[in-house]
């Protein structure tokens, strides 16, 4: 009769006593070996060995390993560097993120993650280690919140390390973090948006301009808004998409989805679709007037999905040139450190001071929570802060006066 062997079951193994001559002189160790499990892919088992100075000492440490193999909870630690995990993951791991997200990982792993720590195995990466990392970011000038954004990326990619069972937990969780300051937002104030609306006319992009400031728009979205979008008759926008620039390998200028992926529908003032109607017929005579040097819309049907704002023959806007003609102006009327997100912010502030409740400013911004308008806008308006006590000091005279 024929007799298998049997196999080791996980969590059993052998002490050895070992000799072995180096440089014509012998060393003298331990070992001990204990099967950890079965490769699913061979069916051959897998197996873990220890060695030390004493017999004792090895076999504490294949003992502890046994009762992590019962118990379920053995572990084996991943060989491959920090660096060729990021690697992967920004590879295989990253495809349900958009664009610009992943373009800004790959920026910061690049510069700061995989310089730093890269060489680390990432088996071996510790938490002191990677505090140690941040720490030495802030002293090498790089703002709270630009390490708070490195942090958020190295967490992603090592949870994803933990999912996929290359690490057992992850250590970027168990660090301190530095503290943020709010940064202080920049509205115009009601005498630069008075100055702004009588020196704006003298710019061709006017109508984009006093856009933004009156529906808060992002630039990307207001440059990506296309008539199909607008309707005339109900006095609505729809904002389901931006347009974005890209580098030329990468598609040039592309429409991509919104910053949090909700389309928004908003009911601006009259005057805003005044404006746009002004825009409508404005790009008619634009058309007719360069002839065939026309590159926007060739005929009334391509005219309904073509983009609201364009140059003069006809192409998509560039932001940096929208942003030019904003500075010219922003400099005219007293604030030169202004930007085009600051209209953005002052459309902001004159809802919230015009009464608009601040669900009501969430939903015509975008942001994900109204929790999240408030932390910004909450607190900028002295206005809003004189009308407060004003109500209050009316209300203590007529309760006193009963």
């Amino acid at each position: 009769m024929l007799h298998m062997a049997k196999k080791a079951a996980s969590g059993s193994g052998t002490i050895r006593k070992k000799t072995v001559t180096r440089n014509g002189k012998e060393y003298t160790f331990w070992e001990a070996r204990i099967t950890v499990g079965t490769d699913p892919g061979t069916g051959k088992q897998i197996q873990k060995s220890f060695t030390g100075k004493t017999q004792k000492e090895v076999r504490e440490k294949m003992q502890a390993a046994a009762v992590d193999v019962n118990n379920g909870d053995y572990f084996e630690p991943s060989r491959i560097t920090l660096k060729s995990w990021v690697e992967l993951w920004l590879k295989e791991y990253t495809g349900d993120k958009k664009y610009l997200t992943v373009k800004h990982y790959k920026a910061q792993c690049n510069s700061h993650i995989i310089p730093s720590l890269g060489a680390v195995k990432l088996s071996a990466l510790t938490v002191p280690q990677i505090q140690a990392f941040y720490n030495r970011l802030l002293r090498d000038g790089l703002a709270p919140k630009s390490v708070r954004n490195i942090h958020g990326i190295l967490t992603k990619c090592l949870s994803t390390a933990v999912k996929v069972g290359y690490l057992r937990t992850n250590p970027a969780s168990q660090v301190t973090l530095p503290k943020v300051e709010k940064k202080e937002i920049h509205p115009l104030t009601d005498e630069q948006v008075r100055q702004f609306l009588q020196i704006a006319g003298e710019d061709e992009y006017e109508i984009l301009l006093k856009v933004i400031l009156f529906t808060g728009l992002r630039e990307s979205e207001a440059i990506g808004l296309t008539w199909d979008c607008v309707d005339f008759h109900k006095g609505t926008l729809k904002i389901c998409k931006q347009l974005q620039k890209r580098p030329k390998q990468d598609g040039g200028f592309t429409f991509a989805p919104l910053k949090n992926d909700k389309t928004r529908i908003l009911k601006p003032a009259r005057s805003v679709m005044a404006l746009l109607e002004r825009r409508w017929k404005e790009q008619a005579v634009q058309r007719l007037r360069v002839g065939d040097l026309w590159e926007g819309w060739q005929n009334e049907e391509e005219r309904k999905t073509a983009l609201v704002f364009t140059t003069m023959t006809g192409s998509n806007l560039s932001p940096q040139t929208v942003y030019n003609h904003y500075k010219k102006l922003a400099k005219q009327i007293g604030a030169p450190d202004s930007r085009v997100h600051d209209l953005r912010h002052t459309f902001a502030v004159l809802s919230l001071q015009n009464g608009d409740d601040v669900k009501t400013v969430q939903s015509a911004l975008g942001h994900a929570t109204a929790s999240f308008t408030l932390d910004v806008y909450g607190h900028v308006s002295q206005r809003m802060q004189e009308d407060s006590a004003e109500g209050m000091e009316a209300y203590i005279q007529s309760a006193s006066s009963r």
